[in-house]
Parts: C-alpha cells; structure tokens; sequence
C-alpha cells in the first residue's frame, strides 16, 4: 500500500506533441519500500496547482511573519 508520493529535485518537463508537464515522483510505500514514477498533467492542471501554490506560500509567509511579531522580532 502507498503511504505517500515526493517530488523528486529534477526539473519538470513538458512535451509538446502531448500537452503535458511531467514530473519525476518517487512512491513511497508503507513496508518502507519506494519507486520511482511520474506524475503528469495537463496544461490546466498545472495551471490551477500554480494558483494554489502560490496561496500556500502566501499563507505560510504570512503565518511566519505573525510568528515572528508574537515572538517580538
């Protein structure tokens, strides 16, 4: 059983002829073996998970900016 997938430190990839981005992954599973695989997705996809994206490292620079006054830096 898989317990969770990383993304792998190479850069993304996009084939035109396909219209897809691909990503290396590696699965990681629950007896502590792991795989490697990719992740692909459509233009749209990739779209919508850059506007996400980009809300997640606004929150947490926000969170950590309020930390950071909470702690009288």
């Amino acid at each position: 059983m898989i317990s969770h997938v990383t993304i792998d430190p190479h850069d993304a990839v996009y084939d035109h002829n396909a219209e897809q981005v691909v990503l290396a992954v590696t699965v990681h599973r629950r007896d502590g073996g792991r795989e490697p695989a990719r992740l692909v997705m459509e233009p749209g996809q990739v779209e919508l998970y850059v506007i996400q994206l980009e809300q997640m490292i606004r929150t947490r620079a926000e969170a950590r900016k309020r930390d950071g006054e909470a702690a009288g830096e």
